[in-house]
């Protein structure tokens, strides 16, 4: 289990070279550092700490600043621990960057979903209103809430409330490229969150096989369909030139001729 952190700025496409769009979403992965590493010795089990964006240090608390100084770092904003197989590689201080994964590796990707606020039942559960005309007084409201009996609402009614703002993760997403100058990853399909929002992107729980597609990186690359070799046939006639076949010959020449000083 590897995973890197990163930032959700949008969503574009790219094309294959034999013709096909992929829609990918664009995550900005700036050097992650192990800030911590948990042994099964210690802790019981194997994980690695991962920080990134520096936080002002008037900013930060004791505890924070005595944290990341034992790897020789400047306190950072967003910390999160992930499990790993083995502890072995990692480092305090080291760092993590965007070719940690591969072209047509799968991923998972973890985020926050966007906030709706304080939404009715038909926004947040789908269900359906009741008739707009004809003297109904019944439009947008949740309905029936349960039995007379228990005298009270049952656990689990689908009511109005807050949506969004919860941690969703897509599983099963591909790698479809890898920029580590200028610090980005494009995994295809769309990922939660809003832009700028922070993301976290895993190996995939249930595997599956890389199959890294040919993108069109440059502009110069375009999809160009091979062109048809033209062959020339020479064709050699064997018929023989008669003495009137050459008369007539000269005279359509003769005839150009004079057509042309004219």
């Amino acid at each position: 289990m590897k995973g890197i952190l990163g930032r959700k700025i949008g969503m574009t496409e790219k094309f294959t070279k034999d013709g096909k769009v992929i829609p990918v979403t664009v995550v900005e992965v700036e050097p992650n550092v192990v800030t911590q590493i948990k042994t099964v010795e210690t802790d019981g089990y194997n994980a690695i700490q991962l920080a990134v964006v520096d936080k002002k240090e008037k900013n930060a608390n004791k505890a924070e600043i005595g944290h990341t100084k034992k790897a020789n770092v400047s306190p950072k904003r967003f910390l999160k621990e992930i499990r790993v197989d083995s502890t072995e590689g990692y480092t305090l201080g080291s760092t993590i960057t965007a070719d940690t994964f591969e072209v047509g590796e799968k991923v998972d990707v973890t985020g926050t979903s966007k906030g709706k606020g304080y939404t009715g039942v038909i926004k947040r559960h789908g269900q359906s209103r009741g008739p707009e005309t004809h003297g109904s007084r019944y439009h947008r409201r949740p309905g029936s809430l349960g039995t007379m009996r228990p005298m009270r609402v049952l656990k689990g009614k689908k009511l109005s409330g807050h949506m969004g703002t919860d941690t969703v993760t897509i599983q099963n997403l591909e790698i479809i490229e890898v920029c580590v100058e200028d610090n980005y990853i494009l995994v295809s399909g769309n990922i939660p969150g809003p832009k700028q929002s922070l993301v976290l992107i895993r190996s995939a729980v249930k595997g599956g096989k890389a199959e890294p597609k040919e993108i069109i990186i440059n502009e110069e690359e375009k999809v160009v369909a091979p062109e048809e070799e033209v062959k020339e046939e020479v064709v050699e006639t064997t018929e023989e030139v008669t003495p009137e076949a050459e008369e007539t010959t000269k005279e359509a020449e003769e005839t150009v001729a004079e057509a042309t000083e004219a």
